[in-house]
């Protein structure tokens, strides 16, 4: 059956209660009386409470991480990184999602987190938003993906210049009339998407295209809002001769409105995406491929150098975006108007 709480309270010859006040660390428990039920603890080998190895190490043996988003295929892909990475150390994972930046949420629970991790790794939350200001207070070992903090070591990579490339590609083809579909916002800076969209801006300025409001739509991030903001785009009095989707996820959606309407892709209107998930090579879709499983890896071995955990040499912050392009900008080529 192993060691109970009711175990320890007998050798320690204290109540159940203040058993597992000590477990969990409540001040209210006297040093003495804690470390007594520490020891015994040890002496037992219970470990049916994370929080007595925790108070008796020193260390919780696990790190949070906080995310918007827990259903997307880059999460997934940074998660497989990560999780080699700390699986490695001997460290567990405890996950949090915050939520859409954008719909009203409650902020992450800073002092219930902190008990019961060394540290965080933060993916895809801005540095300035709500949900982190009490997080980065802690002064707790804190590493960050796709954006920088105060304290805090960060991996990343250029969304700006990986958003220009996409945008050239399609604009070294003779599109003029691109459209593109964001997640939720672009406006904002402390969205991180914020980003793709002011490469976006670098890329049509250096061709002096100009840029049209009604040609970018929202798309949530889902292939269902990829292809609602496709369907929208093909009712315009001009639908666009070149769209890019802000993630590969809603280029599919598109690629499914556009043939829900007997529009070929990469034939009459071209597409790219972002992302590189394999699928995307099914579909003959182009795409801004981003090393998500090396993301995370890198993020979680930048994390175990800040913990003290490994003493291997810190990896490289900034990680590269390739373009691929395949048949869906292949064959779509419009010529500028002079």
């Amino acid at each position: 059956m192993g060691v109970t709480v009711k175990d320890l309270a007998r050798v320690a010859g204290v109540s159940t209660a203040t058993v597992s006040r000590a477990l969990r660390g409540f001040d209210s428990v006297d040093p003495e009386t804690r470390q007594l039920v520490l020891d015994v603890a040890k002496r037992l080998d219970y470990v049916g409470s994370p929080a007595a190895a925790a108070l008796s190490t020193g260390k919780a043996g696990s790190i949070g991480i906080i995310t918007p988003f827990v259903d997307r295929l880059a999460f997934l892909r940074m998660l497989g990184g990560i999780e080699r990475e700390m699986r490695a150390a001997n460290m567990d994972l405890l996950l949090y999602r915050t939520g859409d930046p954008s719909d009203p949420h409650p902020v992450p629970p800073r002092k219930r987190l902190a008990r019961r991790v060394d540290g965080f790794l933060i993916l895809s939350v801005a540095a300035e938003s709500p949900d982190l200001e009490e997080i980065l207070k802690l002064g707790m070992p804190v590493t960050m993906f796709g954006t920088t903090g105060p304290g805090a070591s960060s991996v990343y990579i250029d969304d700006r210049a990986g958003a220009a490339a996409a945008m050239d590609h399609l604009l070294e083809r003779g599109h003029r009339r691109i459209a593109v579909i964001y997640g939720r916002e672009i406006d904002n800076p402390i969205v991180l998407e914020h980003q793709r969209y002011l490469g976006c801006l670098d890329a049509m300025r250096r061709a002096g295209v100009p840029v049209e409001d009604r040609l970018q739509v929202p798309g949530h991030y889902t292939m269902a809002g990829g292809e609602r903001a496709m369907a929208q785009l093909l009712e315009r009095d001009e639908p666009p001769s070149a769209v890019f989707a802000f993630s590969d996820e809603m280029a599919y959606g598109a690629i499914q409105a556009m043939k829900n309407r007997g529009v070929r892709p990469g034939h009459d209107i071209a597409i790219i995406g972002y992302d590189g998930h394999e699928i995307s090579a099914a579909l003959d879709l182009s795409t801004i491929s981003v090393p998500f499983e090396l993301i995370g890896a890198t993020a979680a071995r930048e994390l175990l150098h800040e913990l003290g955990q490994t003493s291997a040499p810190r990896t490289a912050k900034v990680l590269p975006t390739e373009l691929i392009a395949r048949a869906s900008t292949g064959t779509a080529s419009f010529h500028a108007e002079l």
